[in-house]
């Protein structure tokens, strides 16, 4: 039996590859890309290590060309949720009780896994099922993945590693358990890496999953699957199903063995599973955590001393990458007076820029949104911004489904501060703009601060030193991940821990220690070497 205290390999963020015309990553790419499509596959579910497939299916087709059909997916029911659970429980004792640097390895290996021989195939994957281009699939599918398995082996040894300190003759030590029982993950289709992270992270802390997916991130997550599996997961420890909300939840938020939620989703569905989970607490055998990500209404403010330029790249590529579909996206700006007619024609230049259409061709910069229920919320914000008179549409506003579901960079001005697409998320690429007078600056960030309810990212650019302390300091609370003279996404592992507050979710920072920690129960161990044999304490005894 080993007595040695592990170091780990360094944890280093993942080199992104560029994937210009004749490197080699692009060849693989492509190659992978021509194969997955002419490929009509059958995703089972992933229950105790074994494939279940059911009679009912649901189709897998790219978001960009809904006529093709990539594969079948099983549709699970309630039976499945049960089939995983009692999976997970079984699972679990053998699990907990693995040395902490054997399930390391296992996470470690997924990582060169995904480093390796299945880059391309994850980036394929996630460029088809959920139309990412090879850029956007690069940084999320594979090297924000492997930096959340490596950045979290890290963080669990110096978990484990925080130790009390210990007075003459006792000796305290802590061990970080486990969670009593199994954690439901339930992730979102817009990043690879979370739907990976989400179950992973949890169970490199020895707690085992329930893991349900969107359905739109089907085609990318049974990847992760066979990734987690052949780096040697044991059976049971993750199980991946495919079920409604409803089925899941029913099953689930009843069970006594329920112990957390890891989440990634809408604010309004994390409210309602936040409010089951009290109703039912007293079926609990103990009080689940809850950990979760939802919206965004994630800002751009501009200082008039900003270089305009700097200004238009920003919003052009955080309003536009992924269209819109990040809940860290920028979808207000606050942009002063002096500098908008300069930023309007700006944007528009980069607007016209920009080449749209499927994944496969490298050169469109934008793609599909998700799915039609996505268009149609995305369209009839444009729709209503055409009729209205209190905004302009000044680029986009154009949109077509008739081969994917394609809707134009749009970017609106908005003469009222708190227009309905200056408040409400819209999750895709709908750039809202308010003007605002120069010398009102500092009002302005009082009014970003209390415009809508949530606090997730946000940006202020500057050249004024001044003003970047008046916004950091005004704007405290308005963002839990904020960035200086840079756009509001692009958060990386290890570098800037995600996660915000407010209706934003628990702020409980993927990508950092202090998610892990949400994972484990500490038990505190006293041992007294030489005990009392006495109850007296000498000032009880007399003069």
């Amino acid at each position: 039996m080993s007595n040695s205290i592990f170091q780990v390999p360094q944890a280093i963020n993942e080199t992104v590859l560029s994937y210009a015309p004749g490197s080699p990553e692009r060849k693989s790419l492509q190659k992978a890309l021509a194969a997955m499509r002419n490929e009509v596959i059958d995703v089972p579910m992933y229950i105790n290590g074994q494939a279940v497939h059911t009679d009912k299916k649901g189709d897998l087709r790219p978001p960009h060309d809904h006529g093709h059909l990539l594969g079948k997916y099983s549709i699970g029911d309630a039976s499945h949720v049960k089939m995983a659970i009692e999976a997970a429980l079984a699972a679990r004792r053998h699990w907990a009780d693995m040395d902490w640097e054997q399930r390391s390895s296992i996470f470690l290996k997924a990582a060169e896994l995904l480093a390796g021989p299945y880059r391309a195939k994850i980036n394929a994957a996630t460029m088809l099922g959920q139309s990412k281009n090879a850029f956007q699939a690069e940084i999320d599918s594979a090297c924000e993945m492997i930096d959340f398995l490596r950045f979290n082996v890290q963080y669990a040894r110096e978990i484990y590693t925080q130790q009390p300190i210990s007075s003459k003759g006792i000796y305290n030590r802590v061990e970080q358990r486990p969670l009593e029982g199994f954690v439901f993950a339930l992730t979102p289709f817009n990043f690879t890496a979370i739907a990976g992270n989400l179950p992973t992270s949890v169970a490199m802390m020895g707690n085992v999953v329930v893991w349900k997916p969107s359905f739109t991130q089907i085609y990318s997550a049974r990847v992760l699957m066979e990734v987690f599996m052949e780096a040697g997961l044991p059976a049971g420890v993750i199980n991946l199903v495919y079920v409604s909300g409803t089925a899941a939840g029913e099953v689930i938020f009843n069970h006594p063995d329920f112990a957390g939620i890891h989440f990634t989703g809408s604010t309004g569905v994390f409210q309602d599973i936040w409010k089951t989970i009290g109703q039912n607490i007293h079926k609990y055998k103990s009080y689940p955590r809850i950990v979760g990500e939802t919206g965004g209404k994630d800002f751009i403010l501009a200082h008039p001393s900003a270089p305009v330029e700097e200004v238009v790249t920003a919003l052009s590529r955080g309003a536009f990458e992924y269209q819109g579909q990040k809940c860290s996206a920028a979808s207000r700006a606050y942009i002063p007076a002096s500098m908008w007619p300069a930023l309007k024609d700006g944007l528009i230049r980069d607007l016209n820029s920009m080449k749209m259409g499927p994944t496969e061709d490298f050169g469109n910069f934008v793609n599909a949104v998700i799915d039609e229920k996505s268009f149609d919320k995305i369209t009839a914000y444009i729709e209503e911004a055409r009729n209205s008179k209190d905004v302009e549409i000044i680029a986009g506003g154009s949109y077509d489904k008739s081969k994917g579901y394609f809707i134009s960079p749009t970017v609106l001005h908005a003469k009222k501060p708190d227009y309905i697409t200056m408040c409400e998320e819209i999750f895709g690429p709908v750039l809202t703009i308010y003007v605002y007078e120069d010398s009102k600056f500092e009002e302005t960030c009082d009014l970003v601060d209390k415009t809508g309810t949530y606090a997730l990212t946000g940006s202020i650019m500057s050249k004024d030193r001044y003003a970047i302390q008046t916004a950091t300091k005004k704007l405290v609370h308005a963002a839990g991940n904020f960035y200086i003279n840079d756009k509001c996404t692009g958060a990386v592992v290890g570098q800037q821990p995600f996660g915000g507050s407010r209706a934003s979710g628990t702020n409980d920072k993927a990508g950092s220690l202090i998610n892990l920690l949400r994972w484990v129960s500490p038990r505190t161990i006293k041992e007294t070497f030489v005990p009392a044999t006495d109850y007296r304490y000498p000032f009880l005894e007399k003069e």
